[in-house]
């Protein structure tokens, strides 16, 4: 017989009676955090314009906040907690290295193509 799946998140802070509700649970905390986003997205505070490591605050937020999402929907709703320890950091190192790998080259070429139209001359040419 297979083992029962765990009913709780944030690491056993929160337990639940069922399935059910912790799937209620998740989708309520992932609820949050996309309401978090959207009205950022829609205020942007002048605060958290200010650039932190060649970026916007507000734009490290952002990215902070969809890994967050993206771990728990693979955590939770694709049962990554029920594999065993070798299965999960394959795919969760995996995802995060590529994601990060990402980032960096849309940082870099965000970064070349807003210096060629702001100042009209060309760096490099391949």
């Amino acid at each position: 017989m297979a083992d029962a799946h765990k009913l709780e998140i944030f690491r056993g802070l929160i337990k639940f009676k069922s399935n059910t509700q912790k799937i209620w649970g998740v989708l309520i905390f992932l609820t949050i955090v996309t309401a978090i986003e959207v009205v950022l997205g829609i205020y942007k505070p002048e605060s958290l314009m200010a650039n932190f490591l060649g970026m916007k605050i507000l734009n490290w937020i952002f990215i902070i906040l969809t890994i967050v999402k993206a771990y728990y929907i693979t955590w939770d709703f694709m049962h990554m907690r029920d594999e065993v320890k070798a299965l999960r950091r394959m795919v969760v190192w995996t995802a995060i290295f590529l994601i990060l790998y990402l980032i960096f080259i849309l940082l870099q070429e965000g970064g070349y193509i807003e210096s060629v139209y702001s100042s009209g001359f060309i760096k490099r040419d391949f």
